[in-house]
């Protein structure tokens, strides 16, 4: 580096806004993400012994993801390059791979290539790299906000290990404010700050464990407040309000917050917490999620986990669903109001939808499912010649509109699939199996699959009756 390059990156530090003034120049400053880069960890042995592999650092925007791969840099003998995946093409890749190969073949080196914002690579691009990570020319370290599972090649990810860095606590953020408003070299320690507790509390509330954004509204609050009468500037609540955005809504309609916050939003109607589900519906209409995307959920999980304990759950569900399609927003909102209150108070069940389950497992086990004789269709023309029908009890022919009699394929022992709770509704369905299941060992084993002949005790035959009216 010349006199006039130092100078340069001299200039270009002091300059810096404040969040990359007070990037951590050690491991041991990094805060929040003790799980991966702690003492002791896989990873911090790694980068200690300059033994790192390929890695990819996935999580939300101001965890430290691009710091640690800085930090990365300074502890490896190899050559550090730096991409952005925003900018950068194949043709960038190229000329970095063949400055590896050259630096590989004359000097011994291996490059660490760090790309930010992997996943907006496209596909040609992340192949690309491929053969170089596998022949151990490049040593890639990559940085998304985005699900790499979902956004990065499977054989990309395969030469990789991933790690999650999760959002930075309130203790964490207070933390690194405090450095900040300290430090005389890079941060604001040179300027007669007083910070209220309040201010602070307010931006780490605000600002959803991004330390980025924190120290940025810190910045701002310090360099526009005017000192008072004793030459502090002072920065209470109504100036750290006033220093950041209203908080916006954390949200993509194709990534991690789409499918996490429909699972926060579930889970919390299953849970039987309306308000909880409320909070989480709000978000998501007001981050403009697909209102039908929601209403499709509530009558997917009427079904699956309130069931027959309350029937009228999908009664209210897909009324909802067919109101949101008539309506439109912000109208729309109103009845998935009435329908998530109504789904999260109900009674829960699974039962009906395990019952299934159950039975799919079975079918899939390679079961004979021959339909008996006596339950097959017996309207088409040569039918009652095969038999079919033939021995067939007609339910209401018979005392309470019940008779006993085999539903299963022949040969095949009793099932019990569908085992009602005692929530709700379904108490009574129990009830009910109970009392018929007693009835039906009253009534003994001789009739079975037989007795009296499809369409006994009606003068007219079996002929008035069509398909889906009580028999096959």
């Amino acid at each position: 580096m010349d006199l006039f390059s130092y100078r340069e990156e001299q200039e270009r530090r002091v300059n810096a806004p404040l969040a990359v003034r007070m990037r951590p120049a050690t491991l041991d400053e990094l805060m929040g993400q003790e799980e991966i880069v702690g003492p002791g960890t896989l990873l911090r042995r790694a980068i200690e012994a300059d033994r790192l592999t390929s890695v990819i650092f996935y999580g939300p925007p101001g965890v430290g993801k691009t710091t640690l791969a800085r930090l990365i840099a300074g502890y490896t003998r190899s050559v550090f390059v730096t991409l952005s995946a925003v900018t950068a093409g194949i043709a960038d890749l190229r000329r970095v791979v063949d400055d590896a190969r050259d630096r590989l073949g004359m000097y011994g080196q291996k490059t660490t290539l760090f790309i930010d914002e992997i996943h907006r690579f496209n596909k040609a691009q992340q192949d690309a790299l491929l053969p170089h990570m596998e022949d151990g020319l490049v040593i890639l370290i990559g940085a998304t906000t985005e699900n790499p599972y979902f956004e990065v090649n499977k054989a990309l990810l395969s030469r990789s290990l991933v790690f999650a860095l999760r959002p930075l606590t309130p203790e964490a953020l207070k933390t690194i404010a405090r450095r900040a408003i300290a430090d005389k070299e890079r941060g604001l320690g040179t300027m007669p700050l007083e910070v209220h507790e309040e201010a602070l509390d307010h931006w780490v509330r605000y600002c959803e464990g991004d330390a980025r954004r924190l120290l940025g509204a810190l910045e701002l609050a310090a360099l526009t407040t005017a000192p008072d009468d004793r030459g502090r500037i002072v920065i209470t609540r109504s100036v750290a309000e006033a220093s950041i955005q209203r908080r916006a809504v954390v949200y993509d309609r194709e990534g991690d917050a789409h499918y996490d916050t429909i699972s926060a939003f579930i889970k919390s109607v299953r849970g039987s917490d309306p308000d909880a589900a409320l909070l989480w519906l709000a978000k998501m209409l007001k981050a403009g999620e697909d209102p039908l995307f929601i209403a499709r959920r509530l009558v997917i999980l009427a079904s699956e986990d309130i069931g027959n304990a309350d029937p009228q759950g999908l009664v209210v569900a897909t009324s909802a669903f067919q109101a949101v399609q008539w309506l439109g927003m912000p109208e729309g909102r109103i009845p998935l109001a009435q329908a998530t209150t109504y789904l999260a108070t109900a009674p829960k069940s699974n039962a009906s939808y395990m019952a299934l389950e159950k039975a799919l497992a079975e079918v899939g086990q390679g079961l004979d499912l021959t339909v008996p004789r006596h339950l097959r269709d017996a309207h088409y023309g040569g039918a009652k010649a095969l038999g079919h029908g033939e021995g067939y009890l007609y339910p209401h022919d018979y005392p309470g509109h019940w008779v006993e009699q085999s539903y299963l394929p022949p040969g095949m022992a009793p099932r019990r699939y569908y085992r009602p709770s005692d929530q709700g509704y379904e108490e009574q369905i129990a009830r009910f199996m109970a009392a018929r299941r007693k009835e039906g060992e009253l009534s003994g084993k001789e009739k079975g699959g037989a007795g009296t002949s499809q369409g006994e005790g009606r003068p007219d035959g079996e002929e008035h009756h069509v398909e889906g009216s009580g028999t096959a």
